[in-house]
């Protein structure tokens, strides 16, 4: 069991979450699922993103949290949508969670994960993190925010995640959150970790670099060419 963190389990619901916070997840479960409970908050607001995410304040009236189902991307979604393999990917992802912000990468912090049964071998997962407050995605935050300001926090994330060793292979623009303290990297169960700096940097950049070529090409997204080249030059 992580440090700070506690498991709860009641009607074949398996949770891990912050000690902190047991009670208000207990609360919320109550309702259902977290998914469920965020989706029927009254004062909720959707995210979009892989499938549907909600910001909401836990039943203690202080934790701010985002929660989203889990659910599986490219080829696999058809076929199983959001079930997974017993474990699921939740628990690697509080892992990674961890070691990156131990390694001092912007992560959100995770609150909370719930496991439930579906099947025997298969499982769906909702998981909670702490929410940034007054972000935006990186491509909400291009043309909106001087040039300098995304660049400079983009390019610290980038640095962050290399140093790390950590290779994002989803490290899109949905996946960045620009707030007033810097870059954060959402989406951190895909993170591979042990990866050799330099390698990581030519990963990630190569993978956001892609991600900003096809939001300008197919949404019209206002990037320069000098923008891109100095965001290059600044996690070489």
């Amino acid at each position: 069991m992580p440090a700070g963190y506690t498991g709860l389990s009641a009607g074949g619901v398996h949770v891990i979450c912050l000690a902190e916070c047991a009670g208000a997840i207990r609360e919320a479960l109550g309702d259902g699922t977290l998914h469920e409970w965020a989706a029927s908050h009254p004062e909720r607001r959707e995210l979009r993103g892989r499938g549907s995410a909600y910001a909401a304040t836990l039943p203690d009236g202080e934790t701010q949290v985002v929660v989203r189902h889990s659910r599986h991307g490219g080829l696999l979604a058809p076929l199983t949508g959001d079930r997974f393999l017993a474990p699921t990917r939740a628990p690697r992802e509080l892992a990674t969670s961890i070691a990156l912000r131990d390694a001092g990468v912007r992560t959100p912090q995770m609150v909370a994960y719930a496991i439930y049964p579906a099947g025997p071998l298969l499982r769906r997962a909702d998981v909670a993190t702490r929410l940034v407050p007054d972000a935006r995605d990186l491509g909400d935050a291009i043309g909106a925010v001087p040039d300098d300001a995304w660049i400079d926090a983009t390019a610290a994330l980038l640095r962050a995640l290399a140093a790390a060793g950590a290779r994002h292979p989803d490290l899109n623009l949905k996946n960045v959150l620009l707030a007033a303290d810097g870059a954060w990297v959402l989406d951190v169960d895909v993170v591979a970790l042990g990866t050799p700096p330099e390698a990581a940097a030519r990963a990630n950049w190569a993978r956001l670099e892609r991600s900003l070529l096809k939001w300008r090409r197919e949404r019209g997204l206002a990037i320069a060419d000098a923008a891109l080249a100095e965001l290059a030059r600044r996690v070489a």
